[in-house]
């Protein structure tokens, strides 16, 4: 019998690697696309008034840096976005940018990714919403 419990517990936590092996490729395919898509983007893009960005504590991400994102899509047909955060250091210098997005997102309904700074906690960083496209 304990044999049994230890196999399925085992089972349980491969499939929790492999789960989130998963969601951080899709993480990282997100990300690579979000930037392939603003690479020619002027200004701060055509949606920014559709992103929405919200921290969350600390206590929740294990104390790492971390947005989230509200994409809404304020138009009357599918839509996919293309969205940059940067993150400055106490001076306004950019320590590190990140990408992510949504895709093909029906008219009126939302995504909420979350986007997390590599960083250490300190200095305090502040992130920015720097980019928004819709395309």
């Amino acid at each position: 019998m304990q044999a049994s419990a230890s196999a399925a517990a085992s089972s349980a936590s491969a499939r929790a690697s492999e789960f989130e092996a998963s969601v951080s490729a899709q993480s990282a395919r997100r990300s690579a696309e979000a930037e392939k898509a603003l690479k020619g983007v002027k200004g701060r893009g055509n949606a920014v008034s559709e992103v929405g960005m919200t921290g969350l504590p600390t206590a929740q991400t294990g104390g790492v840096l971390a947005v989230m994102l509200t994409i809404t899509n304020k138009t009357d047909r599918k839509a996919s976005y293309a969205v940059q955060v940067d993150f400055e250091d106490p001076h306004g210098k950019v320590v590190e940018t990140r990408y992510t997005g949504a895709e093909n997102l029906e008219p009126g309904k939302k995504e909420q990714p979350i986007v997390f700074s590599r960083r250490p906690a300190e200095p305090k960083l502040t992130p920015r919403l720097v980019k928004a496209q819709r395309y």
